[in-house]
């Protein structure tokens, strides 16, 4: 069984219990991780805490040479990790390296460039009329990772907290823990200051809820559901500490009637499949002008087809299985509710997919005919099922794509990019595609709504691991 990792030294949890890890394409167990308790965390937070002092007091520019050696020891372990990624979680292989692996180390370098760019306006200070504005590090960051992109979530917290000079604890998923310890030994390995970092695995129940409840926890940064993120905040009420949010979507998919239709359904149909369907901005509504309906349902149904799921292992897999047996029993629930609120089903089904006795397999599905009122449009599936929905004016069409409770991400496709900037403008999503714009790590992504508070990425992803002093001159 691993360890926790805890005031830089490998613990056992004073639980002395484990929880499974399970390759999600064989059904077998390839590790254990400690079950942690509120006295690890009790521990690992008081490790953090005094070991803020210390790294809070160094320059910007100290902190980056700390992280760029953790950043040259994950660089050279990419293809191992990605393996991990593969066994862990089920991500086909080339996915894993690509943008399991691949994401997080661009982000990582990405917050190290930007602390080099920016580090000494925004940490020294910046003068605004009489007064000198600092941004300050806020204390411990309780950071409580998921298991759909385990690596890059981690990421995404842990080193911009880290760089503005935070000490951190990690609850990763229980679920699909092995990325955090692999990263865990690349800070080791990069000598970060003990306490600096700490792992504390378990479950949501007692280690997320330890860390969100803790008095010596300053912010807390969630990602996950809308339920658990709710609990989170709820929890950490009680202290009067910040918290970030990333939570559920339920992404709408504007296509105009003058888009380019077939790239337009195509692009779509690859969002819904990346990651089998397990991402919180997957764009699962697609709305389509009523005189190109029919056109898109079979475009959708052809696009879908070269989405065999596959074994992870096999470079020409795209579709690998779903993370978990709770995650193929929900999915396959939904699809069955689709089809008892009546909707189309075009391909796909609950059925288990031939060939894949063993594994969370599940077939992708489309569904036309949807109405936005039905669950299977208002709920989060996380799972490769894609609802279209038609539309007969572009004011109707954005009033679907807004008439849900989330807001995370969109898209928009047009022939006129004026047009199409101006009804992306009026989507109520934290961000929005247009005509298959190309991601940018250097623009905020996060939610409006039910889809969370706060945001990652980019400078804002920096600063939201601040306090702001102002020092009036």
């Amino acid at each position: 069984m691993r360890s926790l990792y805890i005031d830089g030294a490998w613990r056992d949890s004073t639980s002395g219990e484990s929880l499974d890890v399970i390759n999600p394409a064989t059904e077998q167990v390839i590790d254990t991780v400690p079950a942690g308790t509120t006295a690890d965390v009790d521990a690992a937070v008081e490790a953090a805490a005094t070991a803020f002092e210390g790294w809070s007091a160094l320059t910007p520019g100290q902190r980056v040479t700390h992280l760029t050696k953790a950043l040259e020891s994950f660089t050279a372990r990419q293809k191992d990790i990605a393996a991990i990624m593969t066994e862990d979680m089920g991500a086909p292989v080339g996915f894993a390296t690509k943008v399991q692996v691949g994401l997080p180390s661009l982000m990582f370098s990405t917050y190290i460039d930007l602390v080099e760019q920016h580090g000494e306006r925004y940490f020294t200070g910046e003068k605004v009329g009489n007064s000198l504005v600092v941004h300050e590090p806020i204390g411990v960051v309780g950071a409580i990772t998921p298991w759909n992109y385990p690596l890059h979530q981690i990421v995404l917290k842990v080193v911009p907290a880290l760089l503005a000079g935070n000490t951190v604890v990690l609850k990763p998923s229980e679920v699909a823990p092995l990325g955090a310890y692999a990263l865990t030994e690349v800070f080791e390995e990069a000598g970060l200051p003990d306490g600096v970092f700490n792992l504390v695995s378990g479950t949501g129940a007692v280690v997320g809820e330890a860390i969100a409840a803790h008095p010596k926890v300053d912010m807390v940064s969630f990602t996950g559901s809308t339920r658990a993120g709710t609990r989170v905040s709820q929890v950490a009420a009680e202290t009067v500490k910040r918290v970030a949010l990333e939570l559920g979507g339920k992404s709408p998919n504007v296509i105009l009637p003058d888009a380019d239709l077939v790239q337009a359904v195509k692009r779509g149909v690859a969002d819904v499949m990346r990651n089998t369907g397990q991402s919180c901005n997957a764009l699962t509504r697609m709305l389509v002008h009523r005189d190109s309906y029919e056109e898109a349902v079979e475009l959708a149904a052809s696009s879908v087809a070269k989405y065999a799921p596959g074994d992870p292992t096999d470079e020409g897999t795209r579709l690998g299985p779903l993370v978990s047996a709770a995650q193929l029993e929900k999915v396959r629930s939904y699809i069955d509710l689709g089809v008892e609120e009546g909707a189309r089903l075009i391909t796909g089904g609950s059925e288990p997919v031939e060939g894949h006795e063993k594994g969370y397999f599940v077939r992708p599905t489309v569904f036309a005919d949807v109405r936005n009122d039905m669950r299977i449009a208002q709920e989060e599936i996380f799972g490769p099922v894609l609802a279209l929905i038609p539309y007969d004016t572009v004011e109707e069409a954005v009033g679907i794509a807004n008439d849900t409770v989330y807001g995370l991400s969109a898209a928009m496709w047009s022939g006129d990019s004026e047009q199409g900037l101006e009804v992306a403008r009026r989507l109520r999503a934290g961000q929005v595609e247009l005509n298959g714009g190309a991601l940018n790590p250097l623009a905020p992504f996060g939610g409006y709504k039910r889809s969370g508070n706060g945001r990652e990425w980019g400078l804002p992803g920096l600063v939201e691991f601040c306090e702001v002093k102002a020092v009036q001159m």
